[in-house]
C-alpha cells in the first residue's frame, strides 16, 4: 500500500517538530518504524522494483511443455539449464498446471452404501 506524499510529509514534520524517535512516530500513526526511516531518506514512492530478467525463455518453455507433456519439473530444469524453482515460477506465470483427471481413477471408485431404516 502506498501512502500519499502529504501523509509522509505530515509524519516527518511531526517527527522534526516534536523531536521524537522513529519508533514513537510509527506507533502514533500506526505504521512501521522502518517505513518512517525510509521516508526520511527519500519521501517519494518507488515506481517499480528492479528485477533481473528471467533466465528462462518463455517460447522455449512452451515448446518443451508441448513436446514433453508428462515430464517432471526437475527434468525440464535439466533440459533448459535452470533451477527447479525457476521452472515452477515460470509455469505459474504461464498458468500451466498439472492436475490428475478423475478418469484415471474411474475403475477404483468407492461405492456409497445407503442403509435403509
Amino acid at each position: 500500500m502506498t501512502y500519499s506524499i502529504d501523509f509522509r510529509k505530515k509524519v516527518l514534520d511531526i517527527k522534526e517538530r516534536e523531536k521524537i524517535s522513529f519508533e514513537k512516530v510509527s506507533k502514533r500513526f500506526g505504521i512501521g518504524k522502518n517505513t518512517v526511516f525510509v521516508w526520511s531518506k527519500n519521501i517519494l514512492p518507488l515506481k517499480n522494483r528492479n528485477r533481473a530478467p528471467t533466465k528462462i525463455s518463455i517460447d522455449k518453455l512452451k515448446e518443451d511443455v508441448s513436446q514433453y507433456s508428462d515430464a517432471y519439473q526437475y527434468e525440464r530444469a535439466e533440459r533448459l539449464g535452470v533451477s527447479k524453482s525457476g521452472i515452477q515460477k515460470a509455469l505459474k506465470r504461464l498458468n500451466i498446471t498439472y492436475k490428475k483427471s478423475y478418469k484415471t481413477f474411474e475403475g477404483k471408485k468407492r461405492r456409497k452404501i445407503k442403509i435403509s431404516e
